[in-house]
């Protein structure tokens, strides 16, 4: 039988790269919490944390400027983990997992891969960074999806998290996690936490 497991994430895209992840240990998803933002998730990880005791959790929290690196950050968010939990800081947002991947992510937007930086993680504002990627992009499309508008007042254009997620999901031209982990130190150990936690399950 599959292992399922269930877990919490800020937002949609999150819950693509969830998915994902997933399928990359050959795990089933299970009820997922989109929280609508990473104070309200962080709201709630004391409960998920309590429901990781009986059943396989993975929880997927951007780092953005709240400590230097991860550790410090889990530490005094979740300092006593739960067994089956699997709580998992992006470095610093979940879009540099996806930077991460160069090749396939400059061939999607368009761009040169020079353009692309080979360590994501030193990027400050992964968000920022990627729109402004979108910017240099020559096909119409994808600057009229991913950049905002002028006046708009938003940070990411009308169709953001649509085009990331479709970036996520597609297996033959989009993101390849496995790929990306070379390039990303913090979603390596999110994989391999993940695939250390399938194991687990699957031995009882």
């Amino acid at each position: 039988m599959p292992v399922h497991v269930s877990g919490a994430v800020e937002g949609l895209v999150d819950q693509a790269v969830f998915g994902r992840l997933l399928r990359v240990v050959n795990a089933d998803v299970g009820h997922v919490y989109l929280t609508n933002g990473k104070s309200s998730l962080l709201r709630r990880l004391h409960g998920f944390n309590a429901a990781a005791k009986h059943t396989p959790w993975l929880v997927l929290i951007d780092l953005d400027d709240d400590a230097e690196c991860a550790p410090p950050f889990r530490a005094r968010y979740l300092p006593k983990p739960a067994r089956r939990m699997a709580c998992r800081v992006a470095v610093r947002a979940v879009e540099a997992w996806l930077l991460a991947d160069r090749e396939r992510f400059s061939r999607w937007l368009e761009v040169p891969i020079g353009c692309v930086p080979h360590r994501s993680e030193d990027i400050s504002d992964p968000k920022r960074a990627l729109v402004n990627f979108a910017r240099k992009s020559p096909a119409a499309d994808v600057r009229e999806d991913m950049v905002p508008r002028h006046g708009s007042g938003r940070q990411v254009g009308p169709l953001y998290s649509s085009r990331l997620i479709e970036f996520v999901q597609d297996e033959k031209r989009g993101w390849r996690p496995r790929v990306a982990a070379r390039f990303s130190d913090s979603l390596d150990r999110c994989i391999r936490h993940l695939a250390k936690l399938v194991t687990t399950a699957e031995s009882g």
